[in-house]
């Protein structure tokens, strides 16, 4: 990995990117003139020249990682770092996401005069479905990407095939997990509120039959019996 030259591809970059911008300034909307052709030929010539250099280090990277092995701790820890980037994008997309639900249906619930349970119940719902989207994605493009991590290494066919299933099936069984354990905190939390507000009804209900008025007036007015006499 020391034989890689990073001077070398940073300057191919530089080139590159000044290229590119004398060829944007001269280049029309429509139109290409001879000034505009000459800095589109260096702007691909450089691109060359950088897409030859990156392409050289990363073969050198590929032969360190060889060397290395891919059940390595570097090739595990690249594995790790890549599914671990991809799950804290997916919670970052959908706590982004939920808190503009949040905005959004507050303001609907306002114009249709909707009670904070009814509100509350429908958020946490589209929370849910931000954060199940979220994470589906982040592991579906880490799948993806795992192949090209895996490919690096230059494994043969038997070990690439066994880690990828392996790593592919760590990473569904960590997101199956943290959803399942979300559905139920949020399945036990509906279930205890609405039992705390049934014992409160039920109590309420109590109070209000001891309290309530009967027919007939004078001292047994309140719920208490009229004497009976044979």
């Amino acid at each position: 990995m020391s034989t890689i030259d990073l001077n070398a591809e940073y300057d191919a970059s530089n080139r590159y990117a000044h290229a590119t911008h004398a060829y944007r300034a001269t280049k029309g909307w429509f139109s290409c003139d001879s000034l505009c052709q000459r800095n589109k030929a260096r702007m691909e010539d450089a691109r060359i020249v950088l897409d030859d250099i990156r392409a050289e280090g990363y073969n050198r990277m590929s032969d360190a990682k060889r060397v290395a092995g891919l059940f390595s701790e570097v090739g595990v820890g690249e594995v790790k770092d890549s599914f671990w980037e991809y799950f804290q994008a997916g919670k970052r997309f959908a706590k982004r996401q939920s808190m503009w639900d949040a905005m959004f249906m507050g303001m609907r619930s306002m114009s249709r005069d909707e009670s904070f349970v009814e509100y509350a119940l429908k958020m946490l719902i589209q929370v849910l479905i931000n954060f199940s989207m979220g994470l589906v994605v982040a592991f579906v493009v880490f799948v993806f990407g795992l192949w090209s991590i895996v490919k690096s290494y230059q494994p043969d066919p038997l070990t690439a095939l066994m880690f990828f299933l392996s790593a592919a099936c760590a990473g569904f069984a960590f997101v199956t997990t943290y959803l399942l354990l979300m559905y139920g905190a949020a399945a036990g939390g509906v279930y205890g509120m609405a039992k705390l507000a049934e014992t409160n009804m039920r109590i309420e209900q109590g109070r209000r039959q001891q309290h309530r008025p009967v027919q007939g007036g004078g001292r047994y007015a309140y719920g208490q019996q009229r004497p009976h006499y044979q």
